[in-house]
């Protein structure tokens, strides 16, 4: 438990209804109770009630005190708070200069202000949650989309964390059987074979493998995907980014080279958040300017993640969307045939003897007709068609997808050298990394540098 009292604002500064002051550690309570004038003492109020009344300011007397703000004060007693310390919240009128008030009068009564990320840091290290749950917590806050946010919260709950303890104790116990056999030859235990480690660690490996074949979905859902919009100038490639935006972000004209400049929005798609970016159109041009465009075109290109190669349905085929075709499909690239409202000129069949009918996508971004079938065409090629966020455990996180690739490694080791002959007590070693890269990931013996790290990506008061 940490001696000293922390105190930071908790909500977004900006005008609103209400603005929230989270106070947190050993003297919470008695500190709130200094600056609060109401009918009952803080200090005798039962653990998770509201207590009505005022923040004054008593520096100049008892006489002359300040009202700073009505507000409501929530009271937490630790162990049953979010940081497993006395928690106090206070409930100020929303606004910059309310808040502010209160929170500087409370860091004079005692408290310091919090570190980012300290409240949920020392839920952490009270051992209300581990390291992979105070990590979803940050993930909660940046969710792009219902599924990541939902992904989030269920490790946020310990979704994840759920399934690697029961493989940590597996491994702990066949660690366990190892070293009685190493130490206690002349006792009476069972002998541990290469067959029982091989089955062993066979066993936790697929389940590792498991998690690492979905890994690359959860990084998607969590960060979601660089999407880059390219064409020819008057294909409708800003009716597109509108139309996947609902609402007019690009504008459009049917002037060619309209777009000269990189327009970026973020958007969900079938629950899968995209970071759109639409470019200029690629043609040959004398326009200065508009050559700029076109250069940054094919710089977002070689960086895109998935690529919208954008058609016009109503002109035949121009030699630059011939080269587009040819250059990016082998780049995961889905083509929009878009204005299918006009009279059809582009023959597809040209289109299709390079790309598999699934990645050819017809639809008018101008009538909105066919997103539906985008949609699907982006998740069967990210996520085999469905995206399954609420049913299923996803690792997302950098940090946990390394620990989980050093665990599988030394897990194959230990498995190869049950074939090899090679003694118990050097197998022992590899067991013992798997089951350390697994601790890793809830936070076990986890080093002051790397929670630094890890909660200084936090914002204040979390």
């Amino acid at each position: 438990m940490n001696e000293d009292t922390i105190a930071a604002i908790a909500t977004a500064l900006g005008e609103g209804s209400i603005a929230v002051v989270r106070v947190s550690g050993p003297d919470a309570v008695d500190t709130v109770a200094k600056v609060l004038k109401s009918k009952t003492d803080l200090r005798e109020a039962p653990s998770h009630t509201v207590q009505y009344g005022w923040i004054v300011d008593r520096e100049q007397g008892q006489d002359q005190e300040l009202v700073l703000d009505e507000v409501l004060v929530t009271v937490m007693k630790g162990p049953r708070s979010f940081t497993a310390e006395d928690v106090v919240e206070v409930s100020t009128h929303g606004g910059i200069v309310a808040v502010k008030s209160v929170l500087e009068l409370i860091l004079r009564s005692g408290a310091r202000m919090a570190e980012p990320g300290e409240f949920t840091k020392r839920a952490f290290l009270n051992g209300r949650i581990d390291l992979a749950q105070a990590e979803a917590v940050i993930d909660l806050i940046r969710s792009k989309s219902d599924r990541a946010f939902q992904m989030a919260r269920k490790q946020a709950e310990g979704a994840l964390s759920k399934m690697i303890f029961p493989m940590r104790q597996k491994l702990i116990e066949l660690l366990a059987h190892v070293e009685v056999n190493i130490d206690y030859p002349e006792h009476d235990v069972d002998n541990v074979s290469a067959d029982l480690i091989r089955e062993q660690c066979t066993e936790t490996l697929a389940q590792v493998e498991k998690l690492l074949n979905q890994a690359n979905e959860g990084k998607i859902l969590r960060e979601g995907i660089m999407t880059v919009i390219v064409g020819r100038p008057n294909a409708g490639k800003s009716s597109l980014l509108n139309a996947l935006a609902r609402e007019n972000k690009a504008i459009v004209t049917d002037i060619p080279g309209t777009t000269r400049d990189i327009v970026e929005e973020s958007v969900a798609l079938a629950g899968i958040p995209l970071r759109l970016l639409d470019t200029a159109g690629i043609r040959e041009t004398s326009d200065k300017v508009e050559q700029i465009g076109v250069e940054r075109s094919h710089t977002a290109l070689v960086e895109a993640e998935l690529i919208l190669l954008v058609l016009n349905h109503h002109e035949p085929l121009h030699e630059d969307e011939r080269k587009l075709l040819a250059q990016l499909k082998d780049r995961p690239t889905i083509v929009v045939v878009n204005k299918i409202d006009l009279p059809g000129e582009l023959d597809v069949s040209e289109v299709e003897r390079d790309y598999p009918k699934e990645r050819i996508v017809s639809l008018s971004a101008k009538e909105g007709e066919g997103i539906e079938a985008l949609e699907l065409a982006v998740s069967s090629l990210f996520f085999s068609g469905k995206v399954e966020a609420g049913d299923m455990t996803y690792v997302s996180n950098a940090r946990h997808i390394a620990l989980l690739y050093e665990t599988k490694r030394s897990l194959k080791d230990a498995i190869q050298a049950t074939y090899e002959g090679i003694p118990i007590d050097l197998i022992q070693i590899d067991i013992a990394a798997s089951w350390e890269s697994l601790g890793q990931i809830l936070g076990d013996a986890a080093g002051d540098s790397l929670l630094d790290q890890i909660f200084s990506q936090f914002c204040l008061g979390k």
